[in-house]
């Protein structure tokens, strides 16, 4: 055992990047695997409390068709998934250039690795941006509903197709103000007010004899929204209390809220990891454009930078199967 010690004492590497190398690498590289190995762990959790919840309330569950369907700069055209299927090839093509920035590193070639990050970090910004841009859509709500005092949310049909607010009730709706400190006496803050009453709503489903009421529940043989009869919309549409635009952390216009609960908090999450890569990323562009891994004589750190990256986009892969295709 002395023996040990002694010889252990005179290892002045005994492993900080230099000895003996478990699995052939650096301590660095070993570390951030840890890291990886953790951070994937916890992104599991995640995974499987939002897979067990949706097991729970599957008959209420919002279909990703019907909630994820805008495309920019294409207004009024039903593209569902498509925008979502872009932000993945985007992030998945920065995987690519991380690869490419990764190899020419071994080969020493400052320039190919200058270009090959400076790409990555542009396809880091565009999907950064585009889950923004997703959100937003998401938080301001595609076509509104109504919610019960029974705490159902009921969505408009006609012809078999859901159909806005704003498509039936007429718009010279009443002044609605949403009252703030500035406007409110003895007031701090309040929810915001959509433009249209519960009233007025009624009162345009009954002028309106085409249109129908749909459930957030789900028929387990069509796998499709359970629209009501006339006579049954009117019955459920008179205990509406509630008109809902959008959705946020306590009430959700395409059903259950606790979707919007996870959708937010994982894919908040996952972005935060996008954008911690963005900036790391950035940071390491620049260490390569002044040479600073050149004269180190290896590109070791975009590699490390790269396992996080591949990471992260591994990541969403899992995050786009749970949200969007299941």
């Amino acid at each position: 055992m002395e023996a040990n010690i002694a010889i252990d004492a005179t290892n002045k590497e005994t492993w900080g990047g230099g000895g003996v190398k478990p699995f052939g690498a650096s301590y660095g590289k070993m570390m951030m695997w840890f890291f990886i190995v953790s951070d994937a762990l916890t992104f599991s959790g995640f995974l499987a409390a939002y897979g067990l919840t949706r097991f729970k309330f599957i008959d209420s569950w919002p279909i990703a068709d019907e909630v994820f369907t805008h495309f920019p700069f294409l207004h009024g055209v039903h593209a569902p998934m498509y925008y979502v299927a872009l932000m993945t090839f985007i992030l998945i093509f920065s995987s690519v250039t991380m690869v490419l920035a990764v190899d020419a590193g071994h080969q020493m070639k400052k320039k190919k690795v200058t270009l090959y990050l400076f790409l990555t970090i542009i396809g880091g910004l565009i999907f950064l941006g585009s889950q923004a841009w997703e959100w937003k859509h998401f938080i301001s709500g595609s076509y509104g509903a109504v919610k019960t005092t029974d705490h159902k949310i009921l969505q408009f049909v006609k012809d078999g197709h859901q159909i806005a607010l704003s498509d039936f009730v007429p718009n010279e709706a009443q002044e609605r103000v949403t009252q703030t400190r500035k406007n409110g006496l003895w007031f701090e803050s309040g929810e915001k007010v959509s433009k249209y009453s519960v009233a007025q709503i009624q009162e345009a489903f009954k002028n309106n004899p085409d249109l129908l009421i749909r459930s957030e529940s789900i028929d387990p043989k069509t796998k499709k929204k359970i629209i009501f009869s006339r006579q049954e919309s009117l019955a459920h549409l008179a205990k509406a209390n509630q008109v809902v635009e959008g959705a946020n952390l306590h009430v959700n216009e395409y059903g259950n809220p606790i979707f919007a609960d996870f959708f937010f908090f994982i894919t908040g999450f996952h972005g935060f990891h996008v954008f911690s890569g963005v900036v790391i990323n950035i940071i390491i562009f620049f260490n390569v454009v002044l040479g600073t891994y050149e004269r180190r004589g290896h590109y070791e750190m975009v590699e490390k930078v790269g396992l996080y990256w591949h990471f992260v986009d591994l990541v969403w892969v899992f995050v786009f199967t749970f949200f969007y295709l299941v």
